[in-house]
């Protein structure tokens, strides 16, 4: 007999008998768990189950109702969603002039790394729109001159196209707290420094006119604090001080910057990543998606 499987999903402050009430409740609906994985992290646990609903004494709607009775006493984040009837999410990807990001995350795509799909690619300039034409993705721009008409239009098509994550990939524009507000922890930005130094705008330049020997980039969630956003994945690389110009600086950097946004938004779509008290932590193993491990940039 084929099995039925679903993953639950438990996420909140480390307390006793987490285990036990969910487990003993799975056991009274006749459900058989296949699989556990757990972690605590700085008093956050985390806890994926891979469970069979193929003997299941009471409906889909009872059980449902009964994890989020259990989550509202313990004061959990309690979920359930079926194995293997998931939608991948849909993607819009925001873009300015720069294409390094978006050709990284068609190449993803087309590697089949990408658990998601490419929805839209929305812009404030032209430039780029050959390269969402040539790979079959809907492109639309509006200029930025007028800011409240530039994320009116944002907002429209974000919807529009029934988007669940948006990518800032290199996108020159600070987005407004309405903006972040409809997509909260689900807007990922990649940032040319190591935040929290050097944010703002001509962070390369910054860093080359500092002098400093180690730069490097930052994907994170967008929040209304610019540039101080949760941080999801970091890496670095070396400059030459008196040996490398400020092109060999942005050029190291914008290979960099392609690299550990493609690996933050694989993470994302994975469902590899939980946001608390303004950290991201990664979820134990890899029940929800079948993938690998999370992953550091390299």
């Amino acid at each position: 007999m084929a099995k039925n499987l679903a993953v639950i999903s438990v996420i909140g402050r480390d307390q006793k008998g987490v285990v036990a009430r969910v487990s003993t409740y799975l056991a009274s609906c006749n459900l058989n768990i296949e699989d556990t994985e757990q972690r605590i992290m700085e008093g956050l646990f985390i806890m994926t189950m891979l469970v069979d609903l193929t003997e299941l004494s009471i409906n889909l709607d009872e059980l449902i109702l009964g994890l989020k009775r259990i989550g509202d006493e313990i004061h959990m984040d309690v979920s359930i969603r079926l194995h293997g009837r998931k939608e991948p999410k849909r993607v819009g990807v925001l873009v300015s002039k720069e294409p390094h990001c978006i050709e990284r995350l068609i190449a993803d795509r087309e590697a089949g790394t990408l658990n998601g799909e490419l929805a839209v690619v929305l812009s404030n300039h032209d430039v780029l729109q050959p390269i969402a034409a040539t790979n079959g993705i809907p492109f639309f721009a509006s200029p930025s001159t007028d800011k409240a008409a530039h994320e009116a239009f944002l907002l429209d098509k974000l919807r529009t196209f029934h988007v669940d994550l948006v990518v800032l990939a290199r996108y020159m524009q600070i987005l407004s707290p309405a903006v972040v507000e409809a997509y909260r922890h689900r807007i990922i930005n990649i940032h040319p420094s190591l935040l929290p130094y050097h944010p703002g705008s001509n962070a390369y330049k910054q860093a080359y006119e500092e002098g400093v020997r180690v730069s490097g980039c930052t994907a994170h969630f967008v929040t209304e604090q610019l540039d101080q956003g949760p941080v999801i994945l970091q890496d670095v690389f070396h400059i030459r001080v008196g040996e490398d110009t400020l092109d060999d600086v942005k050029a190291r950097g914008k290979e960099l910057e392609a690299s550990v946004l493609s690996q933050a938004v694989q993470l994302y779509l994975n469902e590899q990543l939980v946001v608390k008290d303004k950290k991201v932590m990664f979820r134990p193993g890899h029940l929800p998606s079948g993938t690998s491990r999370p992953f550091t940039a390299q």
